[in-house]
């Protein structure tokens, strides 16, 4: 059947406002939730209540950013308003898109010191192409760094350079303290609370338009998945009213399944409850459905019409996963298999639609594509804490080719960083075959500068740019499409320090191996033939003995020397272990542990396969 849109809207639903709070990373979108929560009466004034609540993630509690997209909905003069808080990352993408889809209008928050940046660019173009009226709220006006007039200059700046139309342009705009939970359409005058927020919102988000006439349709915008009721689809109401109780179709890309909803359920504060109708433009979550995607269309089994499924940007990156094949393989982790490996990365593309999963050749790995390493690394932290073990290789672009030429992911790379580092930054990208763009100096000792990047030059280049820096920079980067391929440059100037045995490392090896590079183990730690135990100063690897101890003779005493003396070594995190890695080492990943290893453990077969390679190229 053709896909067809909603029939021409004849009325509007105004008792119901969905809108989607969008904005950078860190700007301030899940603290405003948590004082629009409380000031529309979803918590009591006496009542307990966590910081950030819409961060339900452990990992998006500890890194401070939000990761999946969530719903909830507020109560505001007899309106129902439905919330969505959307990432601010570019990485997590697919998460916008979904939301967008469920909403119409957003708000849009920017930091008064910061201004837009480049994910306010990503995500606020989002919003604009799908035509969605814009409320721009300029937050954190109490910074001592605040510059609000000119940060709103620089928003109509980015709304004319994303084509903005007249209406989109004609925004209304709020100063706002999230924190405190005030704000103000007068930046002299400091507001009380956040009603004019929630003023502007019925005033100037329209309701769901809808057609009284067409029958029952719905999108499946999100998944979720409840221990009691299984498989729940989340999306909202395009057309019709639904009620409990009714047959229903859910209509795939290229398949069809009646059933009919166990529980309907909609959004009232951060709860689902239960409800025997639900009116069009809502919010919905039906239950007693277990084969289901994201983009399909759900609607009354005697009318099935397809709703046009959901466009997403295609992946930039893939990485593959396997299972640990290390000599410490199943001590540490409950789940190793590659089948449990195989289904928890379907599940996850199940649920997110910014991934593919692919099987490979070889039957014990997968490849995942995604649109950037760190929502790739995201995945994977999310897998070790539920008890996996697995091995990832380095992170690849995916290349295209275009009437003979190859084509490469470019990236549009947003710097930050004091003039004094201004040459080192510019020196480093334009090696990785980058080119600048644009160059801003105010004088006031720091430097704003844009270059277009290969996808690839970025990948371990992250925590280069922080030491060059001294961790003083900020540097940003958004999908800019493809390009021609520009060459070959080198990912890494240094090489890897391998352990030749298997043991526990002892302070009297490590002491003297100080010397040769960057060590990556402890005193204690335990190691193996093929793990990387640090970085050499030189591009070559070096085989080493990390278990070697200091060998007495009856001519010194046992207790001497024992003052050793080790350099701090810094905790490998999982985004430093996959910018670190080249295309011969990938990463063992444990519930405990990460490690760096070589694919081929072996010291003997790695030197006749690197002599062999040489050879072949007349080396």
């Amino acid at each position: 059947m053709l896909y067809e849109e909603n029939m021409p809207s004849k009325q509007i639903n105004d008792k119901i406002r969905n809108i989607a709070i969008i904005a950078h990373v860190d700007h301030g979108k899940t603290t405003l939730v948590d004082v629009m929560f409380r000031q529309s009466g979803v918590f009591r004034d006496n009542q307990a209540m966590d910081d950030r609540v819409m961060d339900s993630m452990d990992v998006e509690r500890e890194r401070g950013i939000t990761i999946a997209a969530k719903n909830c909905s507020v109560r505001w003069k007899g309106v129902k308003i439905n919330i969505v808080d959307t990432p601010g990352h570019a990485d997590f993408g697919g998460e916008v898109e979904r939301a967008l889809s469920m909403v119409d209008g957003a708000v849009l928050l920017v930091d008064s010191s910061e201004g837009p940046l480049p994910q306010t660019r990503f995500v606020l173009k989002k919003a604009l192409d799908a035509s969605l009226p814009i409320l721009v709220v300029v937050n954190k006006i109490d910074r001592a760094d605040a510059r609000p007039q000119e940060v709103l200059d620089e928003v109509y700046d980015l709304f004319i350079d994303l084509g903005a139309d007249e209406d989109q342009l004609e925004f209304p705009v709020l100063y706002a303290i999230g924190r405190d939970g005030v704000a103000s359409p007068v930046l002299e005058e400091p507001g009380k609370d956040l009603s004019c927020l929630f003023d502007l919102i019925l005033e100037r988000i329209s309701g769901p338009r809808f057609d009284p006439e067409a029958p029952f349709q719905m999108l499946v915008s999100d998944l979720g998945y409840s221990d009691y009721l299984g498989r729940l689809v989340i999306g909202k109401i395009k057309a019709g009213v639904l009620q409990e109780k009714v047959d229903l179709l859910c209509m795939g890309e290229n398949d069809q399944l009646a059933f009919r909803p166990n529980k309907v359920q909609a959004y009232e504060g951060m709860q689902l409850k239960d409800q025997a109708v639900v009116e069009m433009g809502d919010i919905v979550v039906l239950a007693g459905l277990s084969k289901v995607s994201i983009g399909d269309t759900i609607c009354l089994k005697e009318f099935p019409v397809r709703l046009k499924r959901l466009d997403v940007d295609e992946p930039t990156v893939s990485m593959r996963f396997t299972i640990n094949t290390s000599p410490f393989a199943g001590r540490e982790g409950k789940i190793v298999q590659s089948r449990k490996i195989k289904d928890r990365l379907e599940k996850e593309a199940l649920t997110n639609v910014a991934i593919e999963v692919e099987e490979s050749e070889d039957k014990d790995s997968m490849v995942v594509k995604g649109r950037g390493e760190f929502q790739l690394a995201i995945i994977i932290e999310t897998m070790r804490r539920e008890g996996f073990e697995l091995g990832v290789g380095r992170p690849e672009v995916i290349y295209k080719k275009d009437g003979g030429k190859l084509l490469e992911p470019m990236e549009h790379v947003y710097v930050d960083c004091d003039e004094a580092f201004m040459g080192v930054v510019t020196e480093k990208l334009s090696m990785r075959r980058g080119k600048l763009l644009n160059l801003v100096n105010n004088g006031g000792g720091r430097v704003r500068m844009e270059f277009s990047v290969p996808s690839r030059a970025l990948i371990g280049y992250r925590d280069e740019f922080l030491t060059d820096t001294k961790g003083t920079g900020i540097m940003n980067s958004l999908f800019d499409g493809y390009g021609e391929y520009r060459g070959d440059f080198p990912t890494r100037f240094s090489g890897s320090i391998v352990s030749d045995r298997q043991g526990q490392a002892v302070p009297y090896a490590i002491f003297n191996l100080d010397p040769r590079g960057r060590m990556f183990i402890r005193p204690g730690d335990a190691v193996y033939e093929g793990m990387i135990v640090g970085e050499h100063n030189r591009d070559n690897d070096i085989d080493v003995n990390p278990c070697k101890e200091k060998k007495l003779t009856n001519m010194r005493a046992s207790g001497k020397d024992e003052a050793i003396i080790l350099t701090p070594v810094l905790p490998m995190t999982l985004e430093m272990a996959l910018n670190f890695i080249r295309d011969d080492e990938m990463v063992e990943i444990t519930p405990q542990n990460i490690r760096l290893r070589k694919i081929e453990l072996c010291a003997q077969k790695r030197h006749t396969t690197s002599a062999r390679k040489k050879k072949s190229e007349g080396k």
